[in-house]
């Protein structure tokens, strides 16, 4: 197995599962609902901003591994349209696993030689960095949503 098809697994991993955390995004929200994922906990972001978050990334850099520019910027990335509906709440989750999938695919298009190359421009680093970024983004912040779920939860 090439190190980009090691890679794809391991962020196919955190979204869906087989991950050696044994938690993944697609069971965590599986039981969330809109309402849950749109209540606001101490401070914190709520679960349905985190998701948004999570994607913002993987939608950007899904767009360069498909031959597009690099059209992202941090200030946005929390910036959730408000969810008012379980179907905008479907949709979003959906939309966030769809991209992981076709994300992970494309991921496994590369060739390992480019992990060492510049990813769109030199102040961004390797692609090595932006890809493992990616999937080390995706553990940090599902850690943050299942400490969410809980509390709301009670559990």
């Amino acid at each position: 197995m090439t190190t980009l098809q090691q890679m794809a697994k391991h962020f196919r991993d955190v979204h869906f599962g087989g991950n050696w955390t044994s938690v993944n995004l697609k069971d965590t929200l599986a039981d969330v609902d809109w309402q849950m994922a749109t209540t606001p906990v101490h401070s914190l972001n709520t679960i349905a901003v985190l998701v948004f978050h999570v994607n913002y990334y993987v939608s950007a850099v899904l767009k360069v591994l498909q031959g597009g520019q690099l059209q992202a910027s941090d200030k946005f990335s929390f910036d959730l349209p408000p969810i008012t509906s379980e179907e905008e709440w479907q949709q979003l989750v959906t939309k966030t696993l769809a991209e992981a999938a076709t994300f992970a695919d494309a991921m496994e298009q590369l060739e390992d030689k480019q992990l060492a190359e510049d990813f769109t421009d030199g102040k961004y680093g390797t692609w090595y960095r932006n890809l493992a970024g990616i999937i080390e983004h995706t553990h940090y912040h599902l850690g943050q949503i299942t400490i969410i779920k809980k509390i709301i939860k009670g559990t």
